[in-house]
């Protein structure tokens, strides 16, 4: 059953071809905004992790220095002894918030591969490739 005739211009058609056209590339912007925008928030957890995990490394840094120095006034195994294993402590889960940011910045991909895809395949629909 063949459609209803299309009885329009060329110019006409020209015309609604233009405007779809603008509009498909202002959704794509919108789509690569999108995207970037989660992409980015992901990175900042990630950034915020290592962060994190620099400050309680030098935080650690710094009760090893204390130990060092209650160590050395005292040469008292109880004090010392309670600052070094603080330390080691501080030490091991900065070290673990470090990686786990670093980790997890490698795996975050910033490009908006949705929007690049799409756009792909809307080249080759209008090239006819597509077909």
């Amino acid at each position: 059953m063949p459609g209803p005739a299309d009885n329009r211009s060329l110019g006409e058609l020209m015309s609604e071809l233009s405007r779809e056209t603008g509009t498909l590339v202002r959704k794509e912007l919108e789509l690569a905004t999108t995207e970037i925008t989660g992409n980015l928030r992901k990175a900042s957890v990630h950034a915020t992790r290592a962060a994190v995990g620099g400050a309680l490394l030098h935080a650690g840094l710094l009760v090893i220095l204390a130990a060092l120095v209650a160590g050395l006034v005292r040469i008292g195994v109880d004090t010392w002894l309670a600052a070094l294993i603080v330390a080691l402590v501080t030490i091991g889960a900065g070290y673990m918030f470090v990686q786990r940011g670093v980790d997890g910045l490698k795996r975050t991909q910033i490009a908006p591969r949705q929007t690049i895809e799409s756009l792909k395949e809307n080249a080759q629909w209008t090239t006819g490739q597509g077909r």
